[in-house]
């Protein structure tokens, strides 16, 4: 044999060496950026722009990783792709985190003042900027950064200024006083998405109002007593014989003496409590509809920050909580509070403080939801061509339900750090304009002081980042509308559904063809990753100690379009020795390809069987990978490569392969090497987007054109190398090889030891195929004598095993000591009789199944079933050989 070639692949695989300086060759050698070339077609993705409040999160690496295995695959098939990158500058989270490194210093934003505090937090995007970029680059995201996007750059700002003129021009935007959901903690407007509910055990505090006639009273009952002070109004039923007579007359409001009227609505539940409730139009969204209908007067008793105002008498100045258990306290001394009772209830609080939220009356500005809401709808009664792809589908019910049921959106916050809002209030009519720029006469102006909730910005995304509203854009007009948005479901609401209705509004089509929808990853028990659990991943982790292609590897193919990921170290540890395999494989192929190169690779020679077999279940591979990776089934297309790789190319079709190679016939030599080469590379090729470091390191040692594998064209069923007889005949040889094996294994007989093969075959034809390729049967099973023929008679004592068209037939007497093998068995027979009495006395122990917990004794049965089989079959064998 010729001496082995030298390569530059070290004997182990090291992911840090591997992927170390790999990302700037990329993206020094623009291979990621998008031509911008008409003739090839389109393939977007806009990256979901994470918060520049921190590190990417594994939940991150996962979403991005599924883009960029898309975006690569779709590169290789020829598309111009645009992987379009960007950040989000999350209003309430990133101002309270800036906020939050200023009251570390002794200040607030307000000793700054507006513009050196957004200074403050352009410095704060800069640096964790540059913190998600690093992890980008050590994920291996192919995103184009000569188009990265910031939601707050100048372009995006022009989109978002212009989408909010046109929608209250058009009366979709409107500004008015309203219940809103109110964060005390940061001060701001939320929207009923920002609200996190959690179930809380509080209570209900039941009340006599006194009627002011003095012939009695009315009880009600709430949760928040110290809203009482706000009250105008107690409701009850029209239909309520208990109360008709008193509808119109006044009860007096204890503590505050107000006198407020007893109101007649069809919205009080009769059968609920007393059938009477209090009105309180300023801290309660269904109080405040009847309000409306009743004319009555709005009571805020709270300030911003959760304290009680001067409309709340004796208690202005109080926090919210104290003032409830003040209050509590002095309704019992009154008499007017007489019971109380536990209640758990649905209590909303704040997504990003965390604080209780406030039912609150303010003055926001709010989008007109439900024209905007009914065009989206519609859209998805329209043909696959024109609605939005929900992938798994079942998710598109859970956008309609929402569509369906939709309120108006509240889009003022109370920050600084966002999109202004672009209205001027005139200084002395009051007049409000609404523009693009400020009015000519500023003098005379006052701008609004609030910013959009982040997600107005992030809803225009998919087009404000391809330079909409300038429609004449040639990526506009080229990229646009993009083609797959990836997305958990966490935020179906939060911000595909509003990237939607904005898309339909203001270009009348969808904003992406596809949604692929996943879950949530989770820790190995499936608890959901928190800061208070300590159960959180980062990535960057991952990678430092088994490489980013370990880690996108098992992120990708570890779970099911929309179901949530468990992490396992474990397994992303499984992935590493995949990646292990493939890489000695790798110097195996590249060691003994001799000087072969690109031009000289030829599958036009005669192909022995195994050749023939590898190429055509590359074929079938290909097509495989090809059908699942369509249907976003990255799981199923990693099993397919897996099985291929390592079963059926390292495994079997490497091992065969030395038949030749270590051989004197050069014809055959070269054609084994060709055939090498060319699955090898066929096999980087498919793997590229779900391991690029490592591919691309062993590609380029591979015979190739072209100076990435970025680039390199996607793999291509070739049919003129498919040959399913010669698959077949391989699979019989495969399947003889593994029963004589595990026969061996059953009766402990070495490889090393020769034994005697008889294969009985059912007709001539498989005489003849297996004839031809005895000397795979000579090497892999070590006979003695080697008889294949139609009319082998089987042996007295012989193991068999029956595979598709022969029997296989291995005389005892050639295999074993039948005495001593019986011995051995005997004794393995009483080791597992006695494990089989130990795990069954534990079970049959009452006090053990009762007090143990369900996964130990779950555990115990399983021992004992596999005990048992494991017994029978030791039992099975005995009789066998005594026979």
């Amino acid at each position: 044999m010729e001496e082995n070639k030298e390569v530059s692949l070290p004997p182990k695989y090291d992911p840090t060496a591997v992927e170390k300086d790999r990302y700037t060759f990329w993206v020094d050698g623009k291979y990621f950026e998008a031509s911008g070339d008409k003739e090839k077609e389109p393939f977007t993705i806009v990256i979901p722009p994470p918060n520049v409040t921190g590190k990417l999160h594994i939940g991150h690496a996962w979403d991005t990783t599924l883009q960029d295995i898309i975006t690569r695959i779709k590169r290789m098939q020829g598309y111009d792709v645009l992987y379009l990158p960007g950040m989000d500058h999350a209003g309430i989270a990133t101002q309270a985190k800036v906020e939050a490194k200023l009251r570390e210093q002794g200040q607030s934003r307000h000793d700054l003042g507006r513009e050196k505090f957004l200074e403050k937090a352009w410095d704060w995007k800069e640096e964790y900027a540059s913190f998600i970029r690093e992890q980008w680059s050590k994920l291996g995201l192919g995103v184009d950064y000569s188009r990265e996007r910031f939601t707050l750059d100048e372009g995006l700002s022009d989109a978002v200024r212009e989408v909010f003129v046109k929608l209250y021009e058009k009366d979709l935007i409107y500004r008015g006083e309203y219940i809103i959901n109110w964060d005390p903690a940061t001060k701001t407007a939320l929207s009923d998405i920002e609200v996190v509910y959690e179930e809380v055990q509080g209570h209900f505090y039941h009340m006599k109002y006194p009627l002011e006639d003095g012939s009695g009273h009315i009880e009600v009952a709430t949760t928040r007593p110290e809203t009482m002070l706000g009250d105008t109004a107690v409701a009850v039923h029209p239909d309520d014989d208990r109360y008709k007579k008193l509808i119109g007359k006044k009860v007096i409001l204890p503590i505050v003496g107000r006198k407020i009227e007893i109101v007649a609505d069809d919205y009080v539940d009769m059968e609920f409590g007393s059938g009477a409730v209090k009105i309180t139009p300023a801290h309660d969204p269904n109080d405040f509809e009847i309000g409306n209908r009743h004319n009555l007067e709005r009571v805020l008793v709270m300030n911003e920050d959760g304290t009680m105002n001067e409309n709340a008498d004796k208690y202005q100045g109080m926090d919210r909580f104290d003032c409830r258990k003040q209050i509590v306290k002095d309704l019992q001394d009154e008499g007017v509070l007489f019971k109380i009772e536990e209640h758990m209830h649905s209590v909303g609080h704040s997504e990003r403080s965390g604080a209780v939220v406030e039912p609150y009356l303010s003055t926001q500005w709010f989008v007109n939801m439900q024209p905007l809401a009914d065009a989206a709808v519609d859209l998805q009664k329209q043909s696959e061509e024109e609605k939005v792809n929900f992938v798994p589908d079942r998710f598109e019910r859970t956008y309609l339900h929402w569509m369906e049921n939709i309120r108006d959106w509240c889009i003022s916050r109370q920050l600084w750090w966002g999109h202004r809002i672009p209205a001027w209030y005139h200084k002395e009519t009051g007049e409000v304009y609404v523009g693009k720029e400020a009015p000519s006469d500023i003098e005379n102006w006052v701008q609004d002081d609030d910013v959009l909730d982040t997600w107005f910005s992030s809803a225009l995304w998919p087009f404000s980042t391809l330079n909409w509203p300038n429609t004449d854009d040639e990526d506009f007009k080229h990229f646009f509308p993009t083609n797959v948005l990836v997305t958990g479901y966490d935020i179906i609401f939060f911000w595909v559904a509003r990237m939607i209705f904005q898309s339909i509004e203001f270009n009348d089509q969808r904003p992406f063809k596809d949604v692929l929808i996943h879950g949530l990853v989770r820790d190995a028990e499936g608890r959901k990753m928190s800061k208070s659990l300590g159960n959180g991943v980062d990535p960057m982790e991952v990678i430092e100690k088994y490489g980013a292609d370990s880690l996108r590897y098992f992120l990708s193919t570890g779970s099911t379009p929309g179901q949530d990921l468990r992490f396992q170290w474990e397994k992303v540890e499984s992935t590493w020795n995949f990646i292990n395999k493939i890489w000695n494989a790798s110097r195996f192929v590249l060691m003994n390809l001799g000087d072969l190169n690109k031009e000289s690779i030829d599958l036009s020679g005669k192909k022995s069987v195994a050749d023939k077999w590898i190429l055509t279940r590359l074929n079938e591979t290909i097509e495989q990978v090809n059908k699942n990776v369509d249907k976003y089934e990255f799981g199923e297309a990693g099993r397919h490569l897996y099985n291929f790789i390592w079963d059926e190319f390292c495994d079997w079709y490497i091992e065969m392969a030395k038949l030749p190679l270590y051989g004197e016939n050069e014809d055959e030599k070269h054609t084994t090497r060709s055939v090498l080469a060319y699955v090898l590379d066929n096999i980087m090729r498919m793997l590229h987007p779900f391991m690029p470091f490592v591919t691309e390191e062993i590609w380029q040692q591979l015979p190739h054109e072209g100076s990435s594998i970025t680039r390199a064209e996607w793999p291509k069923i070739r049919q003129d190398l498919h040959d399913s007889e010669a698959a077949e005949e391989m699979k019989r040889l495969v399947e003889i090889i593994r029963s004589v094996r595990n026969i061996r294994a059953e009766v402990n007989t070495p490889m090393s030891k020769q034994i005697q093969l008889l294969i009985q075959a059912k007709d001539d034809k498989v005489v003849e195929q297996l004839s031809e390729n005895r000397h795979y049967l000579e090497k892999f099973c070590n006979p003695s004598t080697l008889t294949i023929a139609t009319d082998v008679v089987a042996p007295e004592k012989a193991m068999s095993a029956v595979i598709t068209g022969a029997e296989i037939y291995l005389p005892l007497e050639g295999l074993i000591d039948v005495d001593k093998e019986i011995e051995r068995l005997n004794n393995e027979l009483e080791k597992w009789s006695k494990e089989v009495n130990r795990v069954q006395k534990k079970l049959s122990n009452e006090g053990f199944v009762k007090k143990a917990p369900e996964k130990v004794v779950e555990e115990e049965r399983q021992k004992e079933k596999d005990y048992l089989d494991k017994r029978a079959k030791v039992e099975a064998r005995i009789k066998e050989l005594q026979s």
